[in-house]
């Protein structure tokens, strides 16, 4: 428990980035009693209004400017006891490359974002004076950054990023990173739960646990439907009652809802949120499809528990563990309410699709409360279960601009896919199934026929907002292919 609490905690922390700035020692002492200062002086104010312009945001490991093969393994040793989770690399002018080659050798596998800023004009006509030809120095760090930029591909360093831009576009590349670099941080101290097996439904959602494990990064537990049942009978009337009592509070009830039904779908689902947290999941990757876990429990539980959010974890369904994981990624970069569908069909004279799941989605955004309605899971309704046809949140997704993603394994490699599309208001329509209707930016068939093109599977996530470029870096940053459909 103390485990997870750390990991809870962490990913409340804002990320943490290692500052590896490199000037040369040839110049460090140039310019002594002159007007604008040496070298060092001018370098030093640099740097001091990039660390007072990211300090807010993300926290800051400086160790100071690389001069000497000492400042360099000092700045390495401080950058890995303190776990940071990227390093922001910059040349602060022409240097020697000896620390950088060094740098790019013996660092861990830690994610580098190599910046490159673009001076917008300089503060010098000529060099012909002394104060002139140093901030001609100063400026010079195209050359430097031309000169580092071989040794990337000759050293065959990975998770180095490489962008140029201003110093405001620079500071965006930053936070974007930042945010994708947590990510990677997140999901290496990650745990899984796979409750409680694949299924034979659909065979491509199917993912190595080994290669997962290796490559991106969460363990995975396996967790028995008898785990779930013992979970579920430790939930108490009164703990049941309450959160019954907060859903009706909060949605409305259909008129041919059974009370009883309601309460057990209720009790089920405190039970699987309870699992989660007792067991320290991060992502539970739930079988709700599996008649086995009908037959123990007696219905599928309806409700995607508060909890859930409140531990910045996540609950899918059909045991697709690619799914788990986009979608947990996609929690962990925006923070939102992060929903779960499959596409349906094509309606191609509106340039739409419609796309839902059953299932526990998650409900709980309170500015869209009235989308859900407490309704009977008809799917399930005339089969000899014990809670059948027992209710769940039936819920008409929000609407507005949405990120559709899903991640996939590829003969062990791993892809991620997305889009942006549009969630349109209106009523429920599909009966069992939280569902929207949406509508790409691009053409509907082609943007299905692009992606069919790829190979996917059916489950994506979809989160409110444009996460598109941070989904690149998560894919850059940890060796996952990336397509965008555009």
């Amino acid at each position: 428990m103390l485990i997870k609490m750390s990991l809870e905690s962490f990913k409340s922390e804002k990320a943490k980035a290692g500052l590896l700035l490199i000037a040369s020692p040839r110049f460090r002492d140039l310019g002594k009693d002159l007007s604008r200062g040496t070298y060092n002086d001018r370098k030093v104010t640099q740097v001091e209004e990039m660390v007072n312009s990211l300090d807010e945001s993300i926290n800051i490991v400086h160790p100071g400017i690389i001069y000497e093969r000492n400042d360099l393994n000092r700045s390495m040793n401080l950058f890995i006891t303190e776990k940071v989770d990227f390093i922001v690399a910059e040349f602060l002018s022409w240097a020697e490359d000896f620390n950088w080659v060094r740098f790019l050798r013996d660092i861990p596998d830690i994610p580098v974002l190599f910046v490159n800023m673009a001076r917008e004009s300089v503060t010098f006509d000529t060099t012909v004076d002394e104060d002139d030809f140093i901030d001609f120095l100063c400026a010079g760090n195209l050359v430097g950054s031309l000169e580092a930029s071989g040794s990337v591909p000759r050293i065959k360093r990975k998770n180095v990023k490489i962008v140029m831009g201003s110093r405001e576009e620079i500071l965006e590349e930053i936070l974007s990173f930042s945010r994708a670099a947590k990510v990677r941080s997140i999901l290496r101290n990650s745990v899984f739960g796979l409750l409680s097996c694949y299924n034979d439904l659909m065979w491509s959602t199917y993912i190595d646990p080994y290669n997962f494990f290796t490559r991106v990064g969460p363990e995975i537990k396996f967790i028995s439907y008898s785990a779930l049942a013992d979970e579920i009978s430790n939930v108490t009337d009164k703990a049941a009652a309450e959160y019954q009592n907060e859903l009706r509070s909060m949605y409305s009830v259909a008129d041919d809802v059974a009370d009883d039904k309601f309460l057990a779908s209720v009790k089920a689902s405190v039970g699987i949120a309870k699992l989660t947290e007792r067991l320290g999941i991060d992502a539970m990757v739930f079988n709700d499809v599996d008649p086995a876990m009908f037959g123990l429990i007696g219905l599928r539980p309806g409700f995607y528990h508060p909890s859930l959010n409140s531990n910045n974890s996540v609950l899918v369904p059909e045991a697709d563990m690619g799914a788990g994981t986009i979608t947990y990624i996609m929690k962990l970069l925006t923070g939102k309410n992060i929903n779960f569908i499959e596409p349906f069909h094509i309606e191609a004279a509106n340039n739409t699709f419609a796309a839902g799941h059953a299932g526990p989605n998650d409900h709980n955004d309170p500015e869209f409360s009235s989308n859900v309605l407490i309704a009977r899971d008809v799917r399930f309704a005339k089969t000899n279960y014990r809670y059948a046809g027992a209710p769940f949140a039936w819920n008409r997704f929000s609407p507005g601009l949405k990120t559709m993603a899903q991640f996939t394994e590829n003969n062990g490699s791993f892809k991620i896919i997305c889009s942006l599309v549009e969630s349109l208001p209106g009523k429920h329509l599909f009966a069992s199934y939280s569902h929207s209707i949406f509508r790409p930016e691009m053409e509907v068939k082609e943007m299905f026929a692009k992606i069919l093109k790829i190979g996917a599977t059916q489950h994506f996530a979809i989160a409110d907002g444009d996460c598109r470029k941070e989904l690149a870096s998560v894919a850059e940053i940890m060796g996952f292919d990336f397509f965008e459909i555009a």
